[in-house]
């Protein structure tokens, strides 16, 4: 379970989080939703180690992740994926370098073990046709998928993903979400989802939440948000697809 209570941080003169709390129950994709420099992605940075909070707590599994030393928090990211914007991929690697880089740089897995491992996940997001690939010569899609194999490789327990369908079209978009509940449904992944898009919570999320002013103003299950009249659940889930 990752759990967030009363986090405050200051990045120079703007205070960003002004005592954020959220739960992320195992087992669900809970959803964070805001209008733009609210501290979305900055909670994630939260979760991961890179920032600590002024103030507050930031616990994962019950570990208090900001008192953690460097050889608690590389295990720590050992169990969580990050799905970058993007995909995030590295250009001059083929897709199925990319993939492999995270077992190549913490595991003692042996090579051919990797590559099982590796195949496996891109017949997932199927990709295994395009592993050769280099990052310029596949769409926008591919790339996310391909991050998002690079985010299963090391069987995490967590993935966080920042703005996962961004840039991309609705039927691309559409099929994104799908990978992502199926990460949850067959995997048991427990994901965080940053996303500013009304498709992607209500078609990923089991639970959402909407931070302004530094908290969360309003949250509930899927269908909770959907049906509220609070002017920031209308406001992002009140209508359309995109």
């Amino acid at each position: 379970m990752i759990e967030l209570r009363d986090v405050c941080k200051r990045l120079g003169s703007r205070q960003i989080l002004d005592g954020l709390s959220l739960r992320v129950e195992k087992g669900m994709n809970y959803v964070l939703m805001g209008p733009s420099g609210t501290g979305k992605s900055v909670t994630l940075r939260h979760i991961i180690g890179i920032l600590k909070p002024d103030s507050g707590s930031v616990r994962v599994d019950g570990q208090e992740v900001p008192t953690m030393d460097r050889e608690q928090l590389m295990a720590l990211r050992r169990r969580m994926g990050y799905l970058f914007q993007n995909g995030a991929l590295i250009n001059w690697l083929t897709v199925e370098q990319n993939v492999a880089l995270p077992l190549e740089e913490h595991s003692s897995l042996s090579r051919s073990a990797i590559q099982d491992r590796v195949h496996e996940v891109l017949r997932m997001v199927a990709l295994d046709h395009a592993k050769e690939q280099f990052p310029p010569s596949i769409s926008g899609g591919m790339k996310l998928r391909a991050g998002l194999a690079r985010a299963l490789v090391t069987q995490p327990e967590y993935v966080l993903y920042d703005e996962p369908n961004a840039g991309l079209d609705p039927i691309i978009s559409h099929q994104i979400h799908q990978l992502i509940a199926e990460v949850r449904d067959r995997l048991g992944v427990t994901g965080l989802i940053v996303t500013h898009s009304r498709a992607c919570a209500t078609q990923c999320g089991d639970r959402i939440g909407i931070i302004q002013n530094g908290k969360i103003e309003v949250e509930g299950t899927v269908a909770e948000m959907v049906a509220s009249e609070h002017p920031l659940a209308k406001a992002f889930l009140g209508g359309g697809s995109d």
